[in-house]
Formats: C-alpha cells, structure tokens, sequence
C-alpha cells in the first residue's frame, strides 16, 4: 500500500478504516487481493444500491460495449439516452404521476444541486436559500453552502453565503412546533431574513446522521413553501432509486417537489451520473447555460435503463427493501435495550439505518470491530457519532442475517 500513501493526497478518508486492498466485487461482497470477503453494508455511500458488478447490468453494458455504442456524447442525442428518458418516462415517472423536464447537469450529486440552486435563483431572481441543519449537499462550493457540517464547510476557503440554516425535523427534540421560527422570520419584515428563492431538504439525512424526516414534517413543509412562494427543491442523490423502500423518499408524503436531485444510484452500476428534475414551468435556461463535459455518458444511461426495466417494472424491490429495512430495524433497536446504560438510539427508513452513539469515538470503534470481522460500513453525523449502515437493496435474507450478527458482536466488543 506504500504507493497510495506515497503519492495520493492526505485527503484520501474510507481507505483509512479500511486498510486494504480491493480488487473484486460481486453483489453484497467485496474481496481484497488476498481473497477475503467483506460484507459491503456501505454499497459506494448508496451508489450501489443493485449491489456490485449486478449480473443483468453487466450484461447490458458489455453487450453496448462491444458493439461499438457510443460512450461520450456530451448532449447530443443517442439511442443510449433516449432509451434512457422513454424508460424513465414509462417506469417512474408516469406511474407517480410526476411531470418533470429532465437536466442532466453532469456526473456527480454536487452537480445536480448546483443546477439545481442556480436554476432557482434564476426563475425567482432571489439569492437566498433555506437549508436545515446537518444537510449534506456536497463538497462544491454553492452545495456546500447549503451543507450543515463545520469540518466540511471550513475546507472551502472562501465565505459560504447566501444560504440560511433553519431546523430539521424534531431538531428540538418536539419541544417546538414545525416550522414555528422559519415561518415567523418569513412574516416578520423586521427579521433580516431575506426572501428566499428555495428550500433545499432531504427526505432523510445520510451524512447528517441518518435523520429521517416524519412524512408529516415534510407535508409542513411543502405547503409552507407554496404558501410562501417558495420553490422546494428535494435532494434524493444517496436516499432517491429506492433506498427508503418507493423510488423517491418524499413519495409517502404524498408531496410532488419542485426540482429534485438524483446521482449515485440512478446509473445503476455505480458510472457516474446525475439528473436534476424539474417542472417544466421551470424549464428557463437558455441553451448551453448550464452545461458540462460528462454530463451525457452513455454507459451509464445504458445500466441505468436496464435497472429501471429490472427493478421498477413491479414493486416487488420496494416491498423487499421496507421488510429488510423492518428486520435492521428490529435488530438495532434489540441493541439499544440490551445496552440500557450507553445511551443508544436506533434511527433510520427503509435500508438506510443506524444507531446513534453518545460519541465518534464508540461509533468508530464498532465499525472497525466490524471491519475486523468481514463486514463495511461507515460512521455519519457530525461527530461521526451514528453507526451508519447502506446495504445494496438486492442482499439476500442471509447476507442480512450475516451483517446484523457481526453488527451484533462489534458492539458487544465495544460495550462489554
């Protein structure tokens, strides 16, 4: 491993709790060069949500691959794509009744929200951006702007503005009712707060600590932003394509967002990709306003096609993915009462789950317990304080079982 820490920059981070090194994958596992198996509860912080290397996504891409399919086209137009937005079409947004223009603002889920901000600032001609606290965005300045996490936000270097942090749902721990300080700083012209363009919210908070909000938090919150004015913009990038049991997390809420963001999952095969969703209202940007090199890589259009016709043609994943997410739940909050002194609590929606930790330092350690005995899976909040856990949505009941049982003995190792 000299080579790594010789030439690759200190601001490598999973490669630390992880000191080896990986050269296969298959389905839930990753393997080393030696050959050890790693139980992958981590599934590329959500962009595997079909597992690695899946069978059926292979096969679509090595059969484009090797009949010469185009592999950059920027955004013109290619057979790729346009079974891609037919798909799209057919399979998840007619069936939730979502009429959406798509933006395909290039490859990564900063780049989705920066589309996203910048479009909205565009249509309304305001500057300001609600955002809530311990929203992750990403590491771009305009997303990071909206992110809540002071290490992450102090790496930028430059004064992150024009975006104003309001609290997340039970923030308060249900002592103050929803909304009450965002919607009295919007009526009260003495605030200071300046109106805003857009809401930017998760439906559950991944990097902030596996933060779920109530559906009816979310209800709140959109009607507070359309009695307002306001757009809503829903950021889906690591929990959209399933990971919360339907296609999008806000879809229980019953709320259609004004723009929504996906990356990660959307390409199926873990290719980078990112769609900026958007009303067609919306839909202002002159040609080439908004642009980028990759934002049309055909491979990934192709495994993302392919695993909307596997998975998204019944709900058959859906339910799968909220039963297993029903099991995690059970299992972790059996940890908590077993453990009545350490002050746990067990968190989360569908297949993204975790256990909060009076602090990182516990966290940390059971996930290198973990590590220790075949299994990865990260730490999330910002004290790195929730044992945090993204299994691809396809595991089966006995690699569930496998995970949840090693789960079970790192934090015995810990806490006994």
């Amino acid at each position: 491993m000299n080579i790594f820490e010789e030439l690759e920059s200190e601001v490598r981070s999973y490669s630390r709790g992880w000191p080896v090194v990986f050269d296969r994958a298959q389905g839930s596992y990753l393997y080393d060069e030696d050959g050890k198996a790693y139980l992958d509860f981590f599934a590329g912080a959500g962009a595997l949500n079909y597992g690695h290397n899946n069978p059926a996504l292979k096969r679509a891409l090595i059969d484009y691959i090797a009949r010469d399919g185009v592999t950059h086209a920027l955004d013109m137009y290619t057979v790729a794509k346009r079974d891609f937005l037919e798909t799209f079409k057919e399979k998840i947004l007619q069936p939730r009744d979502l009429d959406y223009k798509v933006v395909f603002p290039g490859p990564g889920g900063a780049n989705a929200v920066e589309a996203a901000l910048k479009l909205a600032r565009k249509v309304t001609g305001k500057e300001s951006v609600i955002n809530f606290t311990n929203a992750f965005h990403g590491m771009t300045l305009g997303a990071l702007s909206v992110t809540g996490n002071s290490m992450k936000r102090g790496g930028a270097g430059v004064p992150l503005v024009h975006a104003t942090p309001m609290p997340y749902d039970n923030y308060f721990d249900g002592s103050i009712p929803d909304f009450l300080y965002f919607e009295k700083l919007l009526e009260d012209s003495g605030s200071g707060l300046n109106e805003p363009a857009a809401v930017i919210v998760e439906g559950v908070q991944g990097e902030g600590g596996i933060n779920a909000a109530r559906i009816e938090w979310l209800k709140a919150l959109d009607d507070l932003c359309k009695k307002h004015g306001i757009l809503l913009i829903l950021d889906d990038v690591q929990m959209g394509c399933g990971r919360t049991g339907p296609f999008f997390s806000f879809e229980d809420a019953g709320i259609k967002p004004d723009i929504v963001c996906l990356s990660k999952s959307i390409g199926g095969y873990g290719i980078p990709m990112a769609l900026t969703l958007i009303r067609p209202e919306l839909d202002v940007w002159e040609p080439g306003e908004h642009n980028g090199t990759f934002r049309g890589i055909s491979p990934a259009f192709v495994t993302a096609t392919e695993a909307l016709r596997v998975y998204w043609s019944d709900d058959e994943l859906e339910k799968s993915t909220k039963a297993k997410g029903e099991r995690i739940a059970a299992a972790f909050q059996g940890i908590v009462e077993a453990y009545p002194d350490a002050n746990l609590f067990a968190k989360g929606r569908g297949l993204a789950r975790g256990i909060e930790f009076p602090n990182g330092d516990l966290a940390g350690k059971v996930c290198a317990a973990a590590f220790e005995r075949g299994l990865l899976m990260e730490t999330s909040g910002p004290d790195g304080e929730v044992m945090k856990v993204l299994p691809p949505l396809t595991l089966t009941e006995d690699e569930l079982t496998k995970g949840l049982s090693i789960i079970d003995e790192a934090v015995a190792a810990v806490l006994t």
